[in-house]
C-alpha cells in the first residue's frame, strides 16, 4: 500500500472511532476496510452490557462492507483507537478478516507515536481457518 492509501484509510478509521459506544470499557475503536475494488466502509466498536453482545469495530466495519455491497474481497483494514495506543485486531477479527482478506491483506495499526505498521493478516493470523 501506497503512504497516502494508509494514511486515508488511518483518518478514516479515526474517525469512526469518534462514533464508537464504549460506556463499559471507554475504550473506543475505529476500523475502515478497503475493498479489492477501491470502496472503503468504516465502522466503531458498539458494547452492550451483555458483553458477549459487543461487536468490534473490525468486524462492524466487515459486516457494514458487505450489508453495502456483497462479500467482495478486502485488500485492506486500518484499525486505531483514540487511547494512542496500537490495537491489533482480536481473535475473533482476525478469523472475520480471513474470511473476506488473503494473507497478503494489510492490516494498518496506529502506533503510539501516530505512525502506522503495516503488518499483513498472515503475519496476525498463521494457518488461519479457511473453507475448503
Amino acid at each position: 500500500m501506497e503512504a497516502l492509501d494508509i494514511e486515508q484509510l488511518l483518518e478514516l478509521a479515526r474517525q469512526a472511532a469518534r462514533h464508537a459506544y464504549a460506556p463499559y470499557s471507554k475504550f473506543a475503536v475505529g476500523a475502515a476496510v478497503r475493498t479489492a475494488s477501491g470502496r472503503t466502509v468504516t465502522g466503531c466498536n458498539v458494547e452492550n452490557a451483555s458483553y458477549g453482545l459487543t461487536v468490534c469495530a473490525e468486524r462492524a466495519a466487515v459486516f457494514a462492507a458487505v450489508a453495502a455491497g456483497g462479500a467482495e474481497r478486502l485488500a485492506a483494514v486500518a484499525i486505531c483507537s483514540p487511547q494512542a495506543r496500537p490495537c491489533p485486531p482480536c481473535g475473533a477479527c482476525r478469523q472475520v478478516l480471513a474470511e473476506f482478506g488473503g494473507d497478503d491483506m494489510a492490516v494498518v495499526l496506529e502506533q503510539a507515536d501516530g505512525r502506522p505498521r503495516v503488518l499483513t493478516l498472515g503475519a496476525l493470523l498463521p494457518e488461519a481457518f479457511r473453507h475448503a
